[in-house]
Formats: structure tokens, sequence, C-alpha cells
């Protein structure tokens, strides 16, 4: 079932964003191989989507360049970053770099996995929708792992790290 519905009161993209930063998230470094090379990008926006079956959403900006590496079938790692890798996070969100030169990798379940990540997801993209300026990537989980550790987290446009109570 589907239903859209659009508000006929517009919301400033300066209070859209303020909003936004409230909002603590994981980060994580999305990454496919494709012709042998690997391609990696930054996002905050991914979610769990399903249990049965395993599902996962991720959004990808419309201008990145890790799109025109994914298709249907296509491999899509998550490396959910771990609390003292913000600097993959800074690197991997950087336009002008090699984004993988130095950085530790291998190929696991068709796609990269990052080395020392807090958590790790394989997935086959199912679908991708159109959403406003981005892309949503649907896919189904393969291969998951965890890593141990504290989740790199993203709040109020920095990094830092949740601490449990």
């Amino acid at each position: 079932m589907t239903h859209s519905a659009r508000s006929t009161t517009a919301v400033t993209l300066d209070d859209f964003r303020a909003v936004m930063a409230q909002i603590a998230g994981s980060v994580a470094v999305v990454t496919t191989v494709d012709d042998g090379t690997p391609y990696g990008s930054t996002v905050t926006a991914f979610v769990s989507l399903s249990l049965e079956p395993p599902m996962m959403l991720v959004s990808l900006a419309q201008t990145s360049s890790l799109l025109q590496h994914l298709r249907l079938g296509s491999r899509l790692g998550v490396n959910v970053l771990a609390a003292d890798q913000a600097p993959l996070a800074t690197r991997f969100s950087r336009r002008d770099i090699d984004r993988f030169a130095g950085v530790p990798w291998r190929l696991e379940a068709g796609t990269a996995a990052l080395a020392d990540v807090h958590a790790w997801s394989a997935l086959s993209v199912g679908r991708l929708v159109e959403a406003g300026d981005h892309v949503l990537l649907l896919g189904d989980v393969i291969d998951a792992r965890t890593g141990g550790g504290r989740p790199l987290t993203y709040w109020h446009r920095g990094y830092g790290s949740h601490h449990a109570f």
C-alpha cells in the first residue's frame, strides 16, 4: 500500500537542516566493487528495513559518485564505523582523493569490507527508488557480522560516540 501527500506549508531548508542536525545517527562507509575496483562513500542515512527477510535501506544523494557503480543485483557493503574511525568517515566523504588509498580492506561477499569496523553487512541491491534529491537502495542482507566496541555517531554536524547508561 502506497500513500503520498504533499504539505502546502513549506519548511525552510535552514530550519530542516537545524532539526536534522539534532538527530544522532550511526556512521557507515557504504562500498561496492565494480570491475575489480572498490568504491565507497560515507553515509548516515541507513536503517534496518525488514527482519523477514533481512533487508536494509541505504540513502545516497543523486550526486553520489557511488551510484554510477550500482545497479540491481550489485553487492553493497555497509561498514558501520567504530568510535575511533572518524578519519575514515571524513576520508570517504571527500571527492578530491582516492578514498581507498592506504585503507585496509578485503573482498568479502562480493563487496569491500573495511578493517576493524564496528559492524558490517553485505547487501544485494533489490530496488533503487528515487526520493527527492536522493536514491533509496533497498537491499537483501546476504552476510553480516559485528566487530564490538562502540559505534561512531554523527550529531550536531560532528563525530562522537555513544555511551550506554
